[in-house]
This record gives structure tokens, sequence and C-alpha cells, in this order.
């Protein structure tokens, strides 16, 4: 019961980011001017705008009772359910949150900051309920086929890398982009990401199984046979492809595929078996998602497209070595030259500074040639300089605090990319409502 509220709770949330653009799109955004209630002297919206808006807050609260159920699920079984306990109390404060950002739309006369703010944490929001969702993926003996074929997809990975392609939609728009556009994007996106994670899972089949991590995932454990993954992974590059290509355009849906062969034939059969600068280079393969929502919506790429592939490049580094501090005892047993079973810890602690040095920069360019304005500036400055302290402290960390020092250096480093692209979807949000 709990996987099934968290599942519909997750779907929620999407629908009402969905409420939530109609809103936009229709110039309802400030057609009510008090809250709850649509105006202070009247209990019923008058019609057209205001019941748009309004429908919008219903939406909201059907929304908010499938979140706090989810919320109270993964709090109860924290215990027996790693992360779930964490996730559930970051969805319910960031459901809380977006409550009070739409209360103070109105309330606030519609300022910049609350416009601006509202929207981003809606992303973040729904990021928090699928991970919670996933989590709590526990399906009955009936519905095990289904559970392992979702794994196959990686849900996790794929809900930053939605994001990160979320953010190329916004930036390429300088705006709201088109809806169908953004579900095209996300939807093929997701397709794509999954697929290439259930191609992923056959061929690492021979490192999966000699890792403790990775032992226990379907094709190992021989619960989906590897052909079956296969099939899978081709039939969802093959939907991802044709879905861009018919809503969006052909680069677009170019990108999603070259993504998936560079993770799968440079990285996953070639790089990380053969040289310690596997995820270098092999990381290029997780910066396709941004190149492809710009794609989706101006049908070409430009210098800041370039960018925020850049800047994901730059970060896969410092990300991945971090984790892999953690489990490079895994790594070894599997003869995977990753850098910390290869060079050691230092070398690998100084190698992500330089990689969180280089971003900061790099981050800044972008509002350097006017792909973004001061609220990015800000978010990338803050987020950026937060990144090297962190790498610092790892740096001068001792032996023994090594290993806690790594894993708060890798849960950062994931927060700080979602985090800075939705600084990028504001920035853009505000952008197109002429309030910066």
């Amino acid at each position: 019961p709990g996987m099934r509220v968290a599942v519909v709770a997750a779907a929620g949330v999407f629908v009402l980011i969905l409420t939530g653009a109609y809103v936009r799109g229709d110039g309802a955004t400030a057609a009510c001017s008090a809250w709850p209630l649509c105006s202070p002297d009247a209990l019923l919206p008058g019609g057209g705008a205001q019941l748009v808006h309004m429908g919008h807050r219903v939406a909201s609260a059907i929304v908010g009772l499938l979140v706090a159920a989810a919320v109270m699920a993964g709090w109860r079984v924290r215990a027996q359910v790693p992360g779930a306990g964490p996730l559930a109390v970051a969805t319910g404060a960031l459901f809380a949150a977006q409550i009070v950002l739409g209360a103070l739309n109105p309330l606030s006369a519609f300022a910049p900051w609350a416009l601006g703010v509202h929207p981003a944490t809606a992303s973040a929001l729904w990021v928090a309920s699928v991970a919670l969702a996933a989590v709590l993926w526990r399906p009955p003996v009936a519905l095990d086929t289904l559970r392992d074929y979702v794994a196959l997809t990686k849900p996790g990975v794929m809900s930053l890398l939605l994001l990160t392609a979320l953010g190329g939609t916004f930036a390429a728009a300088r705006g709201i982009p088109p809806l169908h556009i953004v579900l095209a994007t996300l939807v093929g996106g997701a397709a794509a990401s999954g697929g290439a994670a259930a191609l992923n899972h056959f061929f690492d089949r021979d490192i999966d199984e000699r890792m403790r991590r990775t032992s226990a995932r379907p094709v190992v454990a021989n619960r989906v046979r590897g052909s079956h993954a296969v099939a899978y992974g081709i039939a969802l590059n093959v939907f991802a492809f044709t879905l861009l290509s018919l809503v969006a355009n052909v680069l677009a849906a170019s990108l999603a595929i070259a993504g998936t062969l560079f993770y799968i034939i440079v990285y996953t059969l070639w790089l990380k078996r053969t040289t310690v600068q596997n995820i270098v280079i092999g990381g290029a393969a997780g910066a396709f998602p941004p190149l492809v929502g710009w794609a989706a919506v101006t049908g070409s790429l430009d210098l800041a497209a370039w960018l925020l592939f850049a800047i994901i490049f730059a970060w896969t580094p410092a990300h991945f070595w971090a984790l892999a501090l953690l489990i490079k005892e895994d790594y070894a047993r599997a003869g995977v030259p990753m850098l910390p079973v290869v060079r050691g810890d230092r070398e690998t602690a100084v190698g992500i500074l330089r990689y969180a040095l280089v971003l900061l920069p790099l981050t800044i360019l972008l509002f350097v040639i006017g792909a973004a304005g001061a609220p990015y500036l800000i978010a990338a400055i803050i987020l950026g300089a937060l990144f090297v302290l962190f790498a610092v402290r790892l740096v001068r960390a001792s032996d023994l605090r090594l290993r806690a020092v790594a894993r708060t250096t890798y849960l950062y480093s994931l927060l700080y990319l979602a985090l800075l692209f939705v600084a990028l979807m504001v920035d853009s949000t505000l952008t197109v409502l002429h309030l910066v």
C-alpha cells in the first residue's frame, strides 16, 4: 500500500506541475489576488481565468493529501528501507514549502522571487517524490517482474538526467518552453535514459556479479534474461527517437540516441574496462540530456548549449570519484581501473578538487555570454564555492575521516547539479516574466 500511494503521489505531483504550467500559459497567474480564496470579497471564483487559477489550487489540495499519505508511508518504514526516512522528510518539506510559496504569490502581489521560486520548488518536489516512490517500490510477488524492469532503467539516475534536460529546455527558451516540447523531452529522455541503462545491465553483467553493490541486479541474478534486457533497451530507444522526431525534431532525437551509443560503446564496453580516465571521457554520456532539451526547443545547438554540456562533463569526474572512494574495494574486485584503485585515495581527492575548481568559472560563463541572468549567477557562485569547500575538506581529511567526508562530498555533488539547473529554470522563468 505504501508503495502504491507513493507512486500515485509522484504522478499527482507531475499533474500538478502541468496544471501550474497551464495557469501560466492561460495568463491566469494573477487572476486571484487573495489566498486561500480567489478574492477578499467573493467566496467563489468569478469564472474564466479565476476558475483556471482556482482549479490549480484545488488540485494542490488533492495532491497534498496523496503526498501526506506517501510521506507517512515512507516514515513508517524508515528503519527497514534505507533512504525512506530522509526522502519522506524532504518530500514533505518541499510540498509544505510549495504551498507556502503558492500562497505568497498573491499575498506578495506576485513578487518576482515568489513567481520564480514556486515552479522551481515544484521540480525539486517531483524529483523527491519519484525518489521516495522508488525506494518504497516493494510490489507483491506477482509484480516482481515489473519491479525488475523498472530497476533496469535506473530511475534514480534517470531523475537527475531529466532535470538537466528540463533545464536545457528552459535555458533554450529563455523562459517557459512550450508544454508539448517539455513533455516530449521528459518522456523521450526517460525512454532513452532507461533504455541505455537496460543495455548497460546486460553488457556490465560480468562486472556487476563481482561487485557487492550490483550483484543483485536483475540480469546478474537471472531474474531477467540478458536477451530480454537488450530487447527492452533497444525498444525504449526506438520509442524515444520516434517520439522526439515527431513532436520535437530529428536533431533532438539523434542526440538522445547518440547519448545511448556513447554510454554503451565508448564508456561501458571500452573506457570503463581499460583506462583510469574512463569516467573523465565517458562522463560525456551524461552530458547529452541538456543538449536534447535545447535542440528540442530551438532545432539547433549554440555556445550556451555546449556550455551546459561542458558543465556536466566537468561535474561527472568529481561526482563519480567521490562515489568511487566509497566503493573502491568493489571496483578493485571487479578489475575496473577507477582512479582510487589505480592511483590511490589522495590523488583522487586532489582530482575532485581540480574539477570543482574548473566548475566554478565554467558555470559563470553562462552569465558572461548572456545565456543566464543575475539570479542564476548568484546561485552558481554560491553552489560552486560550496563544492570547492567540500573538495578542500576531502583533500585535508585524515585517513580515518576520508570515507565519511567522501560520502558528504558525493551527496553534495548530487544536490549541486540539481540546484544549479533549478536555478537556471528559475532565472529563465523570471526573464520571460520580465522580472529581471
